[in-house]
């Protein structure tokens, strides 16, 4: 296994439900709302913003460089189409030493997913590792069972293995992670 992006020296790793969340020090994950404050993403010294909606962004500020991955947040939308180019990008501003902002309408599931993805190309993680470090630092995110079918196709593209897997259950197919979750939302 891996070892988890490290945080800086001296800073306390706090999980994040509002606003941004970092995941790396060069990587955040929010909500389209946060994406749009002027103050937040200066403070936070952003320099791209990758959206993940259908809907066009609608602020844009000078000196940031904005992406938009056209996507609904449907488990039918394809987005491994965008896995490696997405994580290319965040690889790449960070090596320029900028900051990366992902973000879909809730920083849930479309931007989770790609910031999964990115964990496991960039950081070497396992899916399983890459779930848990994101969820530590924003435990809101649960990707659709589509993206998450997806993630682990691309989980054994990259490492020839599955640490996650879907399995059966009365909501339907859900990841084995999710598997004692799903069992005590269900009366016997």
């Amino acid at each position: 296994m891996a070892a988890p992006p490290r945080a800086l020296p001296g800073q306390l790793r706090q999980p994040r439900v509002s606003g941004l969340s970092k995941i790396t020090s060069s990587l955040y994950l929010s909500s389209g709302a946060a994406a749009s404050d002027r103050l937040l993403l200066s403070s936070h010294q952003i320099t791209s913003v990758i959206s993940v909606s259908a809907e066009a962004v609608s602020a844009r500020y000078e000196g940031i460089q904005y992406t938009q991955v056209p996507l609904a947040d449907a488990p039918a939308s394809r987005l491994c189409d965008f896995f490696d180019s997405v994580a290319d990008h965040v690889h790449s501003v960070d090596l320029k030493q900028g900051r990366t902002l992902l973000h879909c309408a809730a920083g849930v599931s479309r931007s989770a997913t790609l910031c999964l993805a990115y964990l496991m190309k960039y950081h070497a993680m396992s899916l399983l590792d890459a779930h848990a470090w994101a969820k530590a630092c924003r435990p809101v995110i649960r990707p659709n069972s589509g993206f998450w079918e997806q993630l682990i196709r691309y989980e054994f593209q990259l490492f020839g293995k599955n640490t996650v897997r879907m399995v059966s259950s009365p909501v339907g197919a859900v990841p084995d992670i999710y598997e004692d979750e799903v069992r005590s939302m269900i009366p016997l």
